[in-house]
């Protein structure tokens, strides 16, 4: 086998095989914890959207209710959106990592 001068002088091997590596999800705790980020993440993520939902109601209606309120969701409909997207980014990580898990 042929190696290039600096692999053969360091001692750097040119393979290495590395083993599969499989999670061990057996620990007593650890359906718990995902139980409790299932029900952590699900409800930040309906807060989120409902108050997506008032800011939106606020910048379409635009001919009536107070103008407090529509410079409120004038503002923020945008800031929403952007957390409502990341909290959405890591919903689909977590359910794509470990699953929701309800206990149900």
């Amino acid at each position: 086998m042929h190696l290039p001068l600096w692999t053969a002088l360091s001692g750097v091997p040119s393979a290495v095989d590395v083993p599969d590596i499989t999670p061990d999800w057996d620990a007593p705790f650890i359906s718990g914890l995902i139980s409790i980020g299932s029900f952590i993440l699900a409800g930040a993520l309906i807060v989120v959207l409902i108050m997506l939902i008032i800011a939106f109601v606020g910048v379409v209606t635009k001919g009536g209710g107070s103008e407090r309120f529509q410079s409120w969701s004038g503002e923020w409909i945008l800031k929403i959106l952007a957390v409502a997207a990341g909290l959405g980014a890591v919903n689909a990580i977590f359910a794509f990592a470990v699953g929701f898990d309800f206990g149900f």
